[in-house]
């Protein structure tokens, strides 16, 4: 007989809101974290109405709503030009919290469900499915051993080694570039008043410019990157300035963080009692912070479909991996969009650019960015 009915491996935001869930329907849960302290470093910050929902769904909506700061909206600009404004219902609306916090509260409700679900210094070396369970071998604190589950959950990032071990295709696709971020402290003079609540989505030749507000008075800054020279202040400030003529005291912000997006996607979501989710199922690239969003919702889907499972004694996640695989396309196909939309742009390119969107015109577009900042339609 298993030691757990449902074994995940990676306590990131997605892995902890799915032990919830399953914690929540009475199922046995054991979540293993290789980091044995709390991952603190500045991620995803938008949550949007399907994380909303589940956020719901464990009992965090409240908390989240009191702690984060909700957006009245957002724009998307060129040279000066507004393409596209878009205000929030109270039904549309997305909340700003930094992820280090969501996913302390994640950690904490955990805990108050089954307070031993959570092993932290665990990493699974490997896993073999044995039909009727899973068997993995862990190494927890230097020490090794064995754990079975009846199904095996990989919520352990873009880089799954369970995703390797099985032998799943990671396809790469459309969208990827390089951006610099930071976290800068509002000039209440000059940018709040400008900014206010609401995202701003500069589409600029010398490349993407995004402003986000965020709680205790501060904004995060994305900018393209594409030779990436960046990664000092000043510079990051003047390509701001010079894409936007918004003007940043970088004297007290963060120093900018460089990263790339790309995009990929599994194959396959599961393999007999085996499932992804998460970035271990779809990388997505982080313009409109979908990834931990469209995470979440997965979760809420493989949630249901391992209750069923375990009710019925054999793993089925097809209709999970049919749902998922159309709505991580969607997401990707979107960002991939904007991407291209605010790339480095000259000459040709950039024609063809201004032509796409006097074609589009402004009701389309604002759709877009509508399904862009909101996930609407995921």
């Amino acid at each position: 007989m298993p030691g757990h009915e449902v074994a995940i491996v990676g306590a990131g935001p997605v892995g902890l809101l799915l032990a919830c869930l399953l914690a929540q329907a009475g199922v046995a849960v054991a979540v293993y974290e290789q980091r044995a302290d709390a991952d603190d470093r500045s991620r995803a910050i938008g949550i949007h109405p399907p994380g909303r929902a589940a956020l719901d769904a464990v009992g965090l909506g409240g908390d989240v709503r009191r702690e984060s700061l909700g957006l009245d909206g957002g724009e998307v600009l060129c040279g000066g030009r507004m393409l596209a404004s878009v205000s929030f219902t109270a039904a549309q609306r997305v909340l700003i919290l930094p992820q280090r916090r969501t996913h302390t509260l994640l950690r904490e409700r955990l805990a108050r469900l089954q307070p031993r679900a959570l092993q932290v210094g665990h990493t699974v070396l490997g896993l073999r499915d044995e039909g009727d369970l899973v068997r993995l071998s862990l190494d927890g604190d230097g020490a090794l051993g064995e754990a079975t589950a009846s199904i095996v959950v990989a919520a352990d990032g873009v880089r799954s080694e369970i995703r390797g071990q099985l032998g799943i295709e990671w396809q790469e696709r459309p969208g990827a570039g390089s951006y610099a971020m930071a976290d800068v402290a509002v000039m209440a003079d000059v940018v709040d008043e400008m900014l206010g609540r609401r995202v701003q989505l500069h589409c600029e030749p010398s490349g993407l410019v995004e402003s986000f507000p965020l709680p205790q008075g501060r904004r995060r800054w994305v900018v393209a990157d594409p030779y990436d020279r960046l990664q000092d202040a000043t510079a990051f400030a003047h390509a701001i300035a010079e894409r936007t003529g918004i003007h940043l005291d970088m004297s007290e912000a963060s120093s900018p963080t460089p990263f790339r997006a790309q995009q990929h996607r599994a194959a396959r979501l599961a393999v007999g009692r085996v499932a992804l989710v998460g970035d271990a199922a779809h990388e997505t690239s982080p313009i409109g912070g979908q990834g931990m969003n469209l995470g979440w919702m997965g979760a809420r889907i493989l949630a249901s479909a391992i209750e069923v499972s375990l009710r019925a004694g054999t793993a089925d996640f097809t209709d999970y991996e049919r749902r998922m695989l159309c709505s991580a396309g969607r997401a990707q196909r979107r960002a991939s969009f904007y991407m291209a939309m605010g790339s480095p742009a000259h000459g040709l390119t950039l024609s063809v650019r201004n032509a796409l969107i006097r074609a589009l015109g402004s009701p389309p577009l604002c759709r877009r960015a509508a399904d862009l900042i909101t996930m609407r339609g995921i």
